[in-house]
This record gives structure tokens, sequence and C-alpha cells, in this order.
């Protein structure tokens, strides 16, 4: 699978920048999110390095026969409306039950123009213990990248802020659905 999803990036034009996350556990967010696109080019570029990913997609998506393809994938069930679902705690445990975790975010939640992006990614990723990897899917110059690693503070919405200013000049599939908070 790694040859075969290399060879479809690289006959669609798209590269990997930057260096693979030293860390064997991280939450990696992927930035921007306005086209089921980003999750193709995001997905493909895992498994062309031989990196398995989890990844958190609404339950809405996991009907027959195409919820058998996402937890093939790696896809974990959210039931965004249950606000007791304990899906923080859920991801914490799942950090420490494995040798090696790449959980991947989309924080912005939604492929619709959001001016606040959600912060649960940083309550997870300080909760586990592990980074936060600014991941970036340009389709200007279609790359995609782990880009740099942080580490959350107790002050995550300052966090957030910053964060949300590194995705400024970012290029994506649909500009007209994407914020940086500005």
């Amino acid at each position: 699978m790694k040859y075969i999803a290399r060879f479809i990036l690289k006959l669609c034009g798209w590269t990997i920048h930057g260096e693979l996350p030293a860390d064997k556990k991280a939450v990696v967010i992927s930035v921007p999110h306005t086209s089921i696109m980003d999750f193709v080019w995001g997905k493909l570029t895992y498994m062309s390095q031989g990196i398995p990913t989890t990844i958190m997609i609404k339950k809405e998506f996991f009907f027959f026969p195409l919820g058998y393809l996402l937890k093939a994938l790696g896809a974990i069930p959210v039931d965004r409306g249950n606000r007791e679902n304990h899906l923080v705690e859920r991801m914490v445990r799942e950090f420490k039950e494995r040798d090696m975790m790449y959980l991947t975010i989309t924080p912005e939640g939604s492929r619709k123009k959001r001016k606040k992006w959600k912060k649960g990614f940083l309550v997870i990723a300080r909760e586990a213990g592990v980074p936060v990897y600014l991941g970036r899917i340009d389709y200007k110059d279609k790359f995609c990248t782990w880009g740099p690693r942080f580490i959350p503070t107790d002050d995550l919405e300052a966090d957030l802020k910053y964060i949300m200013s590194t995705y400024r000049d970012v290029h994506p599939r649909h500009p007209q659905n994407f914020s940086a908070g500005e």
C-alpha cells in the first residue's frame, strides 16, 4: 500500500514536505479542512510513509458499507451531538494503551467556515502527555506536511490563538470555507 500511495501522490503532483514526527505518539492537526479531498490527501500521505493513523469522523458516515472501509482506514466514529461521550478520556486511554499512535484531528470541526476552532485536540494532547504537530495541506503548491511540533500549555485559549495564526497563509481547496480566526 505504501508504494501505491506514493504513486498516486506523485501521479497527482503532490509532495510531502518536512520530516516525519520524531515522536511515536502525537496529535496531528490537519488544516485546512474545506473539502472531503483533505482526507484523501492526508490519508495518502500517511500511507505513503507506512504510518498508521487514527482519525475521528462523525458517526453519520459509519453506514454500510462505508463504515467498514472507514474503520479499516483507522477511523473512529464520534457522536458530536453527545457532550457526555467522554471522547477525551477515550482518546487519552488509547494513547496510554498503544506503543505508537498518531491521532489526526481537524480542529475546524467542519468543512464549513468557522471563526473559532475546537480546542479538544489540545485537551487530548495535554492530558495524554503528547505533542501536537501542526499539519498542513496546501492546494496551491500541492503538498502535505506534519508541520512543526507544539507542546500545549495550561492556557488553551492562547495556544489555540497562536496555532490559528500560523495558518493565515494556508491555501485551502475552498478558500471561502476557511478562517484562521481573522
